[in-house]
């Protein structure tokens, strides 16, 4: 999971924001100002940053500049709808521009993008005797070519980069089918049977029973 510094200064977006992380098993910290956003992205080790732009002292722009160097990816939440101002943003090195109001799904769906994009230099990940290439996308087992259709292929993926770790249906609906996906929760139940199939994942990929699946640890 990982580790999110929340800067924003109106308390209402902060609780909500917070509420949706922890429902999906990140951890995280807050700050309302742009002074203390510097000193806590330089400092503080963060995997992601979702940084308010219209803040108290050093407006987000500001803060931007100052820790670019840092590397640490950041998501920019804004009121502010130009596209002069998204192009700024994005320009100064944000990974995500997310015009307020927005929905918290919408908000885990773009976090768990930019989270596989910025650790997509692992791009071969092992599982026992099954290998994926993100990058080719690719799917072996035992040496063995399988094909998976591409939704199979990221629920896979997303499976793999959070192996022992429980996935609720709505979480792997936000992060696999995304935010505008409106189908119920049956379709990952249908999906995640015909990947255990075709992966030979039984006794592995288990169902949590009222919550969702889990991919056990390997061999």
């Amino acid at each position: 999971m990982a580790r999110i510094l929340i800067v924003e200064d109106d308390e209402n977006i902060t609780k909500m924001i917070e509420a949706a992380l922890s429902i999906v098993g990140h951890t995280f910290a807050s700050c309302a100002d742009g002074k203390s956003a510097v000193d806590m992205i330089l400092y503080g080790g963060y995997d992601l940053v979702l940084l308010d732009i219209m803040l108290p002292g050093e407006d987000g722009f500001s803060v931007m500049e100052q820790v670019r160097h840092k590397e640490t990816p950041v998501i920019f939440l804004t009121a502010l709808q130009d596209v002069s101002d998204k192009v700024k943003g994005l320009r100064l090195g944000a990974e995500d521009y997310i015009v307020k109001p927005f929905e918290a799904v919408e908000l885990l769906a773009r976090i768990e993008v930019v989270l596989r994009r910025v650790h997509k230099s692992n791009s071969l990940l092992t599982y026992d005797d099954i290998v994926v290439d993100v990058d080719r996308h690719t799917v072996t087992k035992g040496g063995t070519a399988i094909t998976l259709t591409p939704r199979e292929f990221e629920l896979l993926v997303f499976f793999m980069q959070n192996v022992d770790i429980a996935l609720t249906r709505e979480r792997l609906l936000a992060s696999v089918w995304g935010y505008r996906f409106e189908g119920e929760s049956r379709t990952v139940d249908i999906h995640v049977q015909q990947l255990r199939r075709k992966m030979g994942l039984k006794g592995k990929l288990i169902t949590i029973p009222k919550l969702g699946y889990r991919l056990e640890k390997g061999r």
